[in-house]
């Protein structure tokens, strides 16, 4: 996912009817609403936030493992520990961009 697609309120198109929020159609016909957008962005958000986990996991494991003498290899726990720091810089830089367009949007005159 890259981090520069998201950009504030510029891409965002206006909504051509209330009726197609609640799932019907202004002439009164159904239609089943399917947030495969959200579905796919959120489903998208917990795996980068269970690759963090896991980075972050391995980094601590290797940091033990060095600790207790078990491995001598300092080369594993250097690009653990780098592995580890990257995704959590990454995770945290769109949870800043998504507070920013979040605020952004909360101060949207209705």
């Amino acid at each position: 996912m890259d981090i520069s697609k998201i950009t504030g309120l510029t891409g965002v198109n206006s909504v051509s009817s209330v009726g197609t929020l609640t799932g019907t159609l202004l002439d009164g016909e159904s239609r089943k609403t399917e947030g495969t957008m959200f579905d796919a962005f959120l489903n998208t958000a917990i795996d980068n936030i269970k690759t963090t986990n896991s980075y972050l996991s391995d980094a601590e494991d290797e940091e033990i493992k060095f600790a207790l003498g078990e491995t001598e290899n300092t080369h594993d726990l250097t690009i653990a520990l780098q592995k580890a720091s990257t995704a959590l810089q990454y995770t945290v830089a769109i949870r800043d961009k998504l507070m920013e367009a979040y605020r952004e949007i909360m101060q949207i005159q209705i």
